[in-house]
């Protein structure tokens, strides 16, 4: 049943172990459509990829012709201002409407009572993959023996583990690509998975409607190290994948070690980070991170982005810049308190959500 509501909202700060982010904020939301979860059937929509007349009479650039940053020496290659610009088959790059990363701003949440938790399907069985230095990420590809879904949260049908991706700045102030009131962390981990309900592989789903979900982790630097991180980023392992097309095999892996210890997550819809920039992705963001040490990001700054025979350039401040919202709704099963009087529109709701703690320091 299609639904309205115009409501006031409040946001007030919440006990010691889970706190807001400040002062109370007031805005005002509404919210139109189906509370219903949408069907399960293919639609196509707006961001899925078009053919554009003008590719027909372009010369073909290269899929991997693209940077975060400018480079300090040799020909121009193009940063993310660019991406839409120098390509046609990369518009959406520039112009789209839903595009991602974004920052999120906690006092416009909207609590969604269909959200239910995240459920990780491993088989309860460890995973193996191959990490590599692609110059740009450190990947960790899964191998095909043994499979990892996701469903539940926002996710209408299951979805498959591809890659996780890690991006991570040249300072602790910043690396992650997703922003909390403004504020980066020191880096972003993302699973990647794709609809294997509806489509064969990654390639086809990254063009598809209701084809990708990103999990993504925010990192922070502490004195402990998250395991699975650990497993990826302890000395013997990561000095193997220093230099770029570097690859080392990872085995004994267990997956539900990366996830924090939370159920809460934040939503929305949104595209990839990286051209063609494909606005087919749903984006879960954990209500808590996972750490890693200060040598450990040491480490990865110590990454090059380039062979050994080029100079060394730090894979550091691998981020897209933050993209608008424009209108987009974000969600979040963090659960709210209803109250209030009646309004014109039902009753006016008082929400107060909840924001664990690490959120602003």
């Amino acid at each position: 049943m299609a639904v309205t509501v115009g409501c006031a909202v409040d946001t007030e700060a919440s006990d010691e172990e889970e706190v807001t982010t400040g002062a109370s904020d007031r805005v005002v939301c509404k919210v139109t459509g189906s509370l219903k979860p949408p069907p399960r059937h293919r639609k196509q929509y707006s961001g899925a990829p078009h053919k554009d007349i003008s590719q027909q009479n372009s010369p073909k650039i290269h899929e991997g012709w693209w940077a975060y940053k400018e480079v300090v020496q040799g020909s121009f290659v193009p940063v993310p201002s660019f991406w839409g610009l120098v390509n046609s088959a990369w518009n959406l790059c520039s112009v789209g409407k839903r595009q991602s990363p974004v920052n999120i701003e906690t006092s416009h949440m909207i609590f969604d009572p269909f959200l239910t938790p995240l459920r990780i399907n491993t088989g309860g069985r460890k995973v193996s993959g191959t990490m590599y230095n692609t110059g740009r990420h450190v990947s960790l590809r899964l191998d095909k023996e043994h499979l990892v879904n996701i469903s539940g949260g926002p996710m209408t049908y299951s979805h498959r583990l591809e890659e996780i991706r890690l991006h991570f700045g040249s300072e602790d102030s910043q690396g992650s690509e997703h922003l909390l009131n403004g504020q980066a962390f020191s880096g972003e981990v993302q699973l990647i998975h794709y609809n294997h309900e509806l489509y064969t592989n990654v390639t086809e789903a990254a063009k598809s409607p209701n084809g990708l979900v990103v999990v993504s982790i925010f990192i922070k630097v502490s004195d402990s190290s998250n395991p699975f991180l650990n497993r990826m980023l302890n000395r013997d392992t990561i000095t193997r994948i220093t230099y770029k097309n570097d690859a080392y095999l990872l085995q004994g892996l267990n997956i539900e070690e990366l996830y924090p210890e939370t159920s809460s997550f934040i939503t929305y819809d949104g595209s990839m980070t990286i051209p063609p920039c494909y606005e087919t992705a749903s984006w879960i963001i954990m209500n808590k991170p996972v750490y890693i040490t200060r040598m450990q990001m040491h480490s990865l700054r110590l990454l090059s982005q380039n062979q050994p025979s080029q100079i060394f350039l730090s894979m550091s401040d691998n981020f897209r810049p933050v993209q608008p919202l424009n209108n987009r709704c974000i969600r979040t099963n963090i659960n709210f308190s209803l109250q209030g009087k009646d309004c014109p529109n039902n009753r006016a709701q008082k929400l107060q959500y909840r924001v664990n703690e690490w959120l602003l320091k």
